[in-house]
């Protein structure tokens, strides 16, 4: 079964993308003196322990799912060595360093990825069509054409789009990019008509109409045709099927990964706020794809990507995935890294009362029993879609 070949990789990547987290845990506890109980690979049971070194077990376990730091005295602070008895700045680098380390790793990753060789498309993006009404079609176009006279106004089919918002455009995914990028903006868009060298301000809405886009056009690859002689096409090629080899030195793409980590973020915040405003046709992948997804689900996006695309995508796909970690891994619920930091604040906002150790571990269990059922809730439909 596709899921069960697809466990393998996909388990190694999370053990991985987790350890990385825990270690930032790790690092963060032992420099500031806060006693380590274990460092656990996996979850338990315990299989054994690895070794023994300066107070803290090293461990396997059985489930590779991951991995965990044992830390004395999360809530309690009654041992002078506990996270609790460390000041409150200190107890928020602990539990703020995992997210850290899992932002570095992203960034590292995709600074790898713009490392290796691809080829890059150079099929440009052309209007196909423009959907009445839309902001595509009310454009304002400036500029003049060739012979001199004013453009049209509104986008046109036949247009070639070569630069949205300020990046080029060498292709149909380059353009859906940087279009998506800047939902709910005036888009500036540069394109050729006719020969002509125009400028178009082009709004991308937040909820457009099904199958029409946030500025309600659809693109694609300019392609010369062969025709009967009723004139319907016989067969159609592509007017610019060039590609380049595109790489870059490591100075070079470890601005480009954080610039690419910036950008990933604001389509994950934009993918969230068309999902919760109700509306598909702005979302990337559309009204029929599931909002969320589960572990089964990433698995099989996993096996997916090494087997039609290849490992060299999958260590960007890594390094989503580790973004994601650290966002979820930041938010404000019980039991997760932004949960424990909230009751820091909490704790600082009562002038340093703390809530109690019983009550604060009461909160992160509820919150660890919720998760855990919502997994499980996801988990069911990720099969069900698989099974369907």
């Amino acid at each position: 079964m596709a899921i069960v070949r697809a466990a393998v990789p996909f388990l190694s990547l999370l053990l991985i993308l987790v350890l990385i987290h825990e270690f930032g845990h790790f690092l963060a506890a032992k420099a500031f003196g806060i006693k380590v109980l274990e460092f656990g690979i996996g979850f338990p049971p315990k299989a054994k322990t690895l070794f023994t070194k300066g107070g803290t077990e090293y461990s396997l376990n059985w489930l590779p799912i991951g991995g965990f730091v044992r830390l004395l005295g999360e809530e309690d602070p009654s041992d002078p060595r506990s996270l609790a008895a460390a000041p409150r700045w200190q107890r928020l680098t602990v539990m703020g360093a995992g997210v850290a380390m899992n932002l570095v790793l992203a960034v590292f990753l995709l600074s790898v990825g713009f490392m290796i060789p691809r080829e890059r498309s150079l099929s440009m993006a052309q209007i196909v069509e423009v959907a009445q009404g839309s902001p595509a079609s009310e454009a304002t176009i400036t500029g003049e054409m060739r012979d001199g006279t004013a453009p049209v106004q509104g986008i046109q089919p036949g247009d070639l789009v070569i630069e949205v918002a300020g990046r080029e455009i060498k292709n149909t995914s380059e353009m859906v990019y940087a279009s998506r990028l800047n939902l709910g903006e005036t888009q500036e868009w540069i394109i050729v008509r006719a020969g002509a060298t125009l400028t178009a301000e082009v709004y991308a809405r937040w909820h457009p109409p099904a199958d029409e886009g946030p500025t309600g056009v659809r693109i694609g690859a300019p392609q010369t045709c062969t025709y009967n002689e009723n004139s319907e096409p016989i067969s159609c090629e592509l007017k610019y099927p060039q590609t380049e080899s595109e790489w870059f030195w490591p100075w070079e793409a470890f601005p480009k990964g954080a610039s690419s980590l910036v950008d990933t973020m604001v389509l994950t915040v934009n993918e969230i706020r068309v999902r919760v405003g109700g509306g598909g046709g702005a979302s990337v992948g559309g009204e029929d794809q599931p909002a969320f997804t589960g572990p089964v689900g990433i698995a099989d996006t996993t096996g997916d990507l090494i087997k039609e695309a290849g490992w060299r995508p999958l260590i960007e796909f890594a390094a989503l995935l580790s973004l994601n970690l650290a966002i979820f891994n930041a938010l404000p619920i019980p039991m997760l890294d932004g949960g424990r930091m909230f009751f820091v604040f909490l704790e600082i906002v009562r002038g340093g009362r703390r809530i109690s150790p019983e009550k604060e571990g009461l909160v992160h269990f509820a919150g660890f029993a919720l998760m855990m059922v919502g997994v499980l809730i996801v988990t069911y439909f990720d099969i069900a879609r698989l099974v369907t």
